[in-house]
């Protein structure tokens, strides 16, 4: 089961995503795709930046959500968020709080996180990750 980063997701809306995720993709039972509402988030704000927001929204709501279940961050994620802050403040290799919130939802619900930012989330302590884009 697994939870794909916004990284990840966004390759879905490009005009020639990469072979190898869409290979992997198509091997993965939708019921084993989840994403984080943070990653919803993400996606939102790129789609402002990019300056087409009705358009690529758009896009992102007809050929990614549908294909993937959202997990919010609510109070077991932000308990186990304030545990991850702690240990990687403590080891001195602190990431942002967006990533930290998603490898909470991740580690909170049992799920390896699909990412292209292996290095950030493989600092967090006891969570699984992949890499689908290499």
């Amino acid at each position: 089961m697994y939870l794909v980063d916004t990284n990840v997701l966004s390759e879905l809306i490009k005009r020639n995503p990469n072979p190898k995720f869409i290979s992997k993709l198509r091997t993965i039972p939708t019921d084993a795709l989840f994403s984080a509402s943070i990653c919803i988030m993400e996606l939102r704000y790129g789609a402002i930046k990019r300056g087409e927001p009705a358009d690529l929204w758009a896009k992102i709501e007809q050929q990614i959500l549908p294909k993937i279940r959202i997990l919010p961050f609510s109070y077991k994620e932000a308990i186990k968020a304030g545990d991850v802050i702690h240990h990687l403040y403590t080891i001195g290799q602190p990431i942002g709080i967006e990533d930290i919130m998603i490898a909470s939802i991740a580690l909170s619900n049992g799920l390896t996180v699909v990412s292209a930012n292996i290095k950030h989330f493989s600092r967090v302590l006891g969570l699984k990750t992949e890499n689908w884009l290499e």
